[in-house]
């Protein structure tokens, strides 16, 4: 294990590219928290464990929410920038837009992780917020923002349930 950079502890991972792995961690539900004044929020902790224990925060590039995103989930998007239809200069691009914008946070002792302040302006993230599952990687939505979007997009979640029969 190493020290985070305020005191938090993360796991130490090999730098080599992890396997996709059908097993891995899978988001669900959606929870309520509030963001403290220190920007603190409390991961679910059905989300946390030993092995699952470091994430990393990226503001998504177009909706106002924080992408979360275990290791695994991480190194597997950039993947698919490289594996994308985009020229090399696209892609390189794109990397290091990714890269440069996302930050590892882990959680402390009880299971809060820090939003860096970038994030939190991005993201309009003030009082209350929501923990959203997403399957591979979870999101932190302002509660307002949410709410706004659950309704704009109530219809085309019930049209792709219809089309896959759900």
């Amino acid at each position: 294990m190493k020290v985070g950079t305020r005191g938090d502890f993360c796991l130490n991972y090999p730098n080599k590219m992890p396997q996709e792995n059908p097993l891995a961690t899978l988001y669900s539900g959606t929870y309520e928290r509030a963001l403290d004044a220190k920007k603190r929020a409390a991961i679910p902790s059905a989300w946390v464990t030993p092995e699952n224990a470091e994430f990393f925060v990226i503001p998504h590039p177009q909706e106002g929410y924080l992408m979360v995103m275990p290791p695994e989930e991480f190194h597997a998007t950039e993947q698919r920038i490289l594996a994308s239809g985009a020229s090399a200069q696209e892609k390189r691009q794109a990397i290091r837009q990714f890269f440069s914008a996302a930050h590892k946070v882990c959680p402390d002792k009880q299971g809060r992780v820090l939003v860096p302040d970038s994030h939190a302006v991005a993201a309009d993230l003030t009082g209350d917020i929501v923990f959203i599952g997403a399957g591979r990687r979870f999101e932190i939505w302002s509660k307002d923002r949410h709410t706004a979007s659950c309704e704009a997009n109530a219809a085309i979640y019930q049209r792709v349930a219809v089309d896959i029969g759900l």
